[in-house]
């Protein structure tokens, strides 16, 4: 025996163990045995199922061989026993639906009832049959035994088998459609003379004929009457009820219409009344697209309304004017002569939407809208207002010889310029104050430099207005924008105060032709300047002042007189057939041509302000003279008589 020391203690290697007490032994199968025990039970139990259902269904094919299984039917009518032959035949007599069935079309209270057989649907009862026959036989073991099971318990339908032409259905709708389909109506509203016509609109009805088709096939594979709304398509039309519109027109011409002015006074114009078949030619309708849709508006026609307008226009637009006056000068103030005048204009545009929007409601005397504008200088104006306080200067012209005609136009000419005030810094034009040179204004024909010929013409001699300005402004100096002198040297413009000729003043003449031809200076000035003319027919001059501040500005001028003197050519003698014979009419006079050259030195404040000069070019000037038909040496017997020297 072997033995182990292991510290105080000994331990025994090879000792016999004690003997065991004997227990009875029992036999437990494994487990996987067990398992495979209870699988096996269970596809032995699957099998045989499957082999019962096997011969079921066999058997009872076998047993219903060539013939329909109990229980099935098409479209109700029993077929269990019958083979697909004969269920065909039973089909073909009992089912006469294609034939004998009602589809009824509906569109409201619009009905059209027709056949399926009409509507190209066709019966196949022999693939019904089959269909039939089917039932139980397809599908595999277990969906063959369920219809089996199901159609023997319950009862089965087969399908019915039913031909549709759609090509028939088509055509049948289009035939409806043909009668149903109606396009769309826009409404409508028309001025016949001054009555009102309105028509209301209606909406486009279109037979659907696709989507009614598939309504109907629905319905036809159902094998039952039955009744199928047709689809409708409506179209509406962009307008339905212009009533409203028709009334407002209605009421436009219920009443001629009266423009006018408001605050008017007698003196204004207006007012402007137009009667209904007036009103009735201007009126339109017309039709307006807006976010909200398309609508129709009633109104007068822009364009006629802005013919009326513009003539109602010329009659009241003005410009502002200001006030005129006299300076007093032993009172220092000023004294009205003419009111000043609010500028008034027609605004087309604005008149023409604001009638518009009056007119449609109801309202048939309507006052224009007016913009004004005041003018500048108003009457309650006074001299110290406008720095008017004394006399800057005065310039005074002569017309000795002159005609009744010519004086008539110096007067007519000279009388717009009295009372009328120059703003400071503005530029002051002649031709806007002269206005239009006519008859009617007050002018006469008298000679006029016109195409290289004195003639007679309207106006002749308002050159006498244009210099006697023209020399007041020279000699008040202040700076002159635009100045022409005549084609010659007129005798007029020479003269002195004793009617003697002035040779100082040759080139010192202004003529006007406007708006061709003006004269025009500037005010720079920080006052006002008031102008003056004084007419003095019987002393044969006209007088032109200047009233302001004076800034103490003084003028040096001097003249080089006439230089480059050309005479004139020899006289010219023409026939005029409205003289008798031997009978003479001078109609224009020889004059010299010259140069002459004018400075003007203007003073302010001790310095040299304006510096300018004028030069002046006069062609030399035929006399012409005119005689009578059948005159015998004319150029003898015209100097006889002094003429044409």
């Amino acid at each position: 025996m072997r033995v182990l020391r292991h510290g105080d203690s000994l331990i025994a290697l090879d000792a016999v163990p004690p003997p065991m007490e004997s227990t009875p032994q029992f036999y437990s199968p494994p487990k996987s045995e067990l398992l495979k025990q209870i699988a096996a039970a269970i596809f032995g139990g699957i099998a045989l199922f499957l082999i019962i259902l096997l011969i079921w269904t066999l058997g009872y094919q076998l047993l219903y061989a060539g013939r329909i299984f109990p229980g099935v039917s098409v479209a109700g009518i029993n077929l269990s026993g019958m083979s697909p032959a004969d269920a065909s035949l039973k089909l073909n007599q009992e089912l006469i639906f294609p034939y004998q069935g009602q589809i009824l079309l509906r569109d409201g209270d619009q009905i059209w009832t027709a056949s399926p057989a009409e509507l190209g649907m066709v019966f196949d009862a022999s693939a019904s049959a089959r269909s039939a026959y089917q039932i139980g036989r397809t599908g595999g073991l277990f969906s063959a035994f369920g219809d089996q099971l199901d159609s023997r318990k319950r009862g089965k339908s087969a399908n019915v088998v039913i031909i549709f032409d759609q090509q028939v259905a088509y055509a049948y709708l289009q035939k409806i459609a043909l009668a149903l389909n109606r396009p769309p109506v826009e409404a409508s509203l028309d001025i016949q003379g001054t009555e009102v016509v309105s028509q209301p609109g209606r909406v486009g009805r279109y037979l659907n004929v696709d989507a009614t088709l598939i309504a109907l096939s629905a319905q036809l594979q159902s094998f039952r009457d039955g009744e199928v709304l047709m689809v409708i398509d409506e179209v509406h039309p962009e307008l339905v009820d212009v009533s409203s519109q028709a009334d407002t027109a209605r009421a436009i011409l219920a009443s001629p219409l009266t423009l006018y002015l408001g605050g008017a006074n007698e003196h204004d114009p207006g007012p402007w009344t137009f009667d209904i078949p007036a009103i009735a030619e201007m009126l339109v309708v017309q039709k307006v697209q807006t976010e909200a849709g398309t609508h129709i508006e009633v109104m007068l026609a822009p364009g006629a309304l802005s013919k009326i307008l513009v003539k109602i226009a010329a009659e009241v637009d003005r410009t502002p004017e200001n006030a005129r006056f006299i300076f007093d000068d032993t009172s220092r103030q000023l004294v009205v002569i003419t009111p000043s005048t609010i500028g008034r204009t027609v605004e087309i545009s604005t008149n023409i939407a604001f009638i518009n929007e009056s007119i449609v409601q109801g309202m048939h005397n309507i006052e224009l809208k007016i913009a004004t504008e005041d003018p500048a200088v108003k009457d309650t104006m006074t001299a110290t207002e406008l720095g008017i306080t004394e006399l800057v200067n005065a310039e005074t012209s002569y017309f000795y010889g002159s005609s009744a005609e010519r004086i008539q136009n110096i007067k007519a000419g000279s009388a717009p310029f009295h009372g009328v005030l120059v703003a400071p810094g503005e530029t002051f034009s002649m031709g806007n104050i002269l206005g239009d040179i006519s008859l009617d204004n007050g002018f006469a024909e008298a000679l006029i430099i016109f195409g290289g010929r004195t003639i007679k013409g309207v106006g002749g001699g308002i050159c006498q207005v244009s210099t006697t300005l023209f020399r007041n402004v020279f000699f008040a100096g202040f700076p002159v924008e635009e100045r022409h002198s005549h084609a010659y040297r007129v005798y007029y413009y020479e003269q002195d105060a004793g009617g003697g000729s002035n040779t100082n003043l040759v080139g010192l003449d202004a003529t006007v032709y406007f708006p061709l031809v003006d004269f025009k200076f500037t005010n720079d000035t920080p006052y006002w300047l008031l102008m003056e003319t004084y007419l003095d027919v019987a002393g044969r001059n006209l007088t032109w002042k200047f009233y302001s501040t004076s800034d103490g500005r003084t003028v040096d001028w001097t003249t080089t007189g006439t230089q480059n003197i050309v005479p004139p050519p020899k006289p010219l003698f023409e026939e005029n057939a409205e003289l008798k014979k031997n009978e003479f009419k001078q109609v224009d006079w020889s004059a010299e041509g010259a140069d002459v050259s004018i400075t003007r030195t203007v003073y302010k404040n001790g310095s040299i302000y304006i510096e300018d000069v004028f030069n002046t070019h006069y062609e030399p000037w035929q006399a012409v003279c005119q005689y009578g038909p059948e005159t015998n040496n004319p150029e003898k017997k015209a100097r006889e008589q002094g003429l044409c020297q």
